[in-house]
């Protein structure tokens, strides 16, 4: 009964051998394969990695200049805010200018005229009296 015990035992121990022998083997397969995947992704990626840093510089770049037109923007509608406050106040000085004009020539025509008929009435007045 030892004898086949024993026989059990050995047979067992080089089954568990043999497995292992044989998992080590395909851990080994295992592990190339990765080695090459890992070796295939890296020079795949390399020059996306370049391409992307490229892309980002140059996104970078029109970012800042997108920045710049902004600037100018902001730039050119405040300067353009201020000429249009600058035309309303011309405008309100001419105006004011043209009523002041108005009235002046309007006192001026009035006051011609007053002077004109004072005058005509003195001439008048003079001629039919003497």
């Amino acid at each position: 009964m030892n004898h086949v015990w024993f026989a059990l035992m050995t047979i067992a121990f080089l089954v568990v051998v043999g497995f292992f022998i044989y998992v080590l083997l395909e851990l080994r397969k295992s592990a190339r394969a990765l080695t090459e995947f890992l070796k295939s992704t890296e020079d795949s990626l390399k020059p996306t990695l370049e391409e992307l840093q490229h892309t980002l510089r140059s996104l970078r770049k029109v970012t800042d200049d997108v920045n710049e037109v902004t600037e100018d923007i902001k730039l050119v509608s405040g300067s353009a805010r201020d000429i249009g406050q600058n035309l309303k106040k011309i405008s309100e000085l001419l105006n004011e200018v043209s009523s002041e004009t108005i009235i002046k020539v309007s006192g001026l025509r009035v006051g011609i005229r007053t002077a004109l008929e004072v005058l005509l009435k003195n001439l008048f007045l003079k001629k039919g009296g003497s």
